[in-house]
């Protein structure tokens, strides 16, 4: 699963590229603070006097003219009347129209606030009330603005390839929970079946052993039948109880002898039953310890591979956070600069405009100074001409 499950978790770029993305977040952002400043306002309204202060004498006004409204809107409500068709007409007009006034003012209020963000950021910390409605409307929007988030990140083909690997590790966990829980119903099947089963041969083992002396010479069938009819634990003869016998056999007529060697090869042959039928008891129960171990080994490295990724993801997560607050600050400083950038350049053409303006205005103030310095040389010398003419 390794670096395939890393490529196909982890997000796909750490930024929104496009500008259409970026003014969609952007927008959601605003709606999400309209929001949280709007459902504050029954609040603020029900504490008017303690917030007049802060708010100032523009704000307050406003907040007592939507007070004034919505009181309006209450009282039309309540006196709405069905039965009247023509009062019933006229009440819902001057509802629409109380509605429309709402809407006016509250757009009106929110205008006047986010102008003043250092207010809203106030009013957020002093008013912790909030109507639950509202509150779960606000977490359910910003659910919807994360996933929108999330969703603008990443692109269709990354998307198909997650959901197909979601969808395979849930397919094989489910496969491994069905393998388990038929392993488990096995194993309890063939442990209830052995406890069911050994405690009753246990019980009717003596009594069949000694039906063997009861029974005639030529019915050692029906011993066999009854004794293998009761599979028996794996356990050893009493061959000290056989050795005692052995020397009082000789004084024993026949048919003794013969009954008890049926009931030691009857004893011989239900130990090797229930010999064969515990090492098979004990293989079955070593195959499904064995894949019990399996499983187990198996969902503990999915575990831990998927801790292991979780981990990955959350790290990356906050590094994206901590790159888009760094991202927002320097746009911030970036507006800034280009601001007052902007403003130097329009100082500098001002001043050079006004420096092209007085510099053209001295060169002329200097031509015609000039111009009038050379008239009067020239009249001067016009006039001393007429004098020497004269004389």
């Amino acid at each position: 699963i390794g670096l395939d499950a890393k490529k196909m978790l982890d997000r796909s770029r750490s930024k929104l590229n496009t500008r259409e993305t970026q003014r969609i977040i952007s927008v959601l952002d605003e709606t999400i603070v309209k929001l949280e400043l709007s459902s504050l306002i029954p609040c603020i309204i029900d504490s008017l006097d303690r917030f007049a202060d802060m708010l100032g004498p523009a704000i307050t006004n406003d907040l007592i003219e939507h007070q004034k409204l919505s009181s309006k809107v209450e009282d039309l409500l309540s006196s709405f009347q069905e039965e009247d068709t023509s009062r019933a007409e006229e009440q819902r007009d001057c509802l629409c129209l109380l509605e429309q006034h709402l809407k006016s003012s509250v757009r009106n209020i929110l205008r006047r606030l986010l102008a003043n963000p250092s207010l809203c950021q106030a009013l957020k910390y002093e008013v912790c009330a909030r109507q639950s409605s509202a509150e779960a409307f606000i977490k359910a929007f910003r659910e919807f603005r994360n996933f929108m988030h999330e969703r603008l990140l990443t692109s269709l083909l990354e998307e198909k390839e997650k959901i197909q690997f979601m969808e395979n590790i849930s397919r094989r966990i489910t496969k491994n929970t069905e393998t388990l829980t038929a392993l488990k119903a096995e194993l309890a099947a063939t442990t209830q079946s052995r406890d069911e089963c050994f405690p009753q041969f246990v019980d009717d083992l003596p009594h069949s052993i000694r039906c063997v002396h009861f029974l005639p010479q030529n019915t050692p069938f029906r011993c066999v039948s009854i004794l293998s009819a009761h599979p028996a634990p794996c356990c050893k003869p009493n061959m000290a109880l056989l050795a005692s016998g052995t020397g009082d056999l000789a004084h024993e007529n026949p048919q003794t002898r013969g009954k008890i060697y049926v009931s030691w090869r009857l004893h011989v042959s239900a130990n090797n039953i229930s010999c064969c039928l515990f090492q098979k008891k004990c293989k079955v129960e070593m195959e499904i310890e064995k894949w019990i171990q399996k499983y187990d080994a198996d969902m503990g490295e999915k575990q831990a591979e998927y801790e292991e990724l979780y981990a990955l993801y959350s790290e990356e997560k906050a590094q994206v956070s901590l790159l888009q607050e760094k991202h927002a600050v320097l746009i911030q400083e970036y507006s800034q600069i280009e601001e007052e950038r902007r403003i130097r350049q329009k100082k500098k053409e001002r001043d050079l405009e006004e420096l092209t303006t007085m510099t053209l205005a001295a060169t002329r103030i200097q031509a015609f100074w000039r111009g009038y310095l050379v008239r009067l040389f020239f009249k001067s010398k016009k006039k001393k001409k007429k004098k020497g003419g004269g004389k």
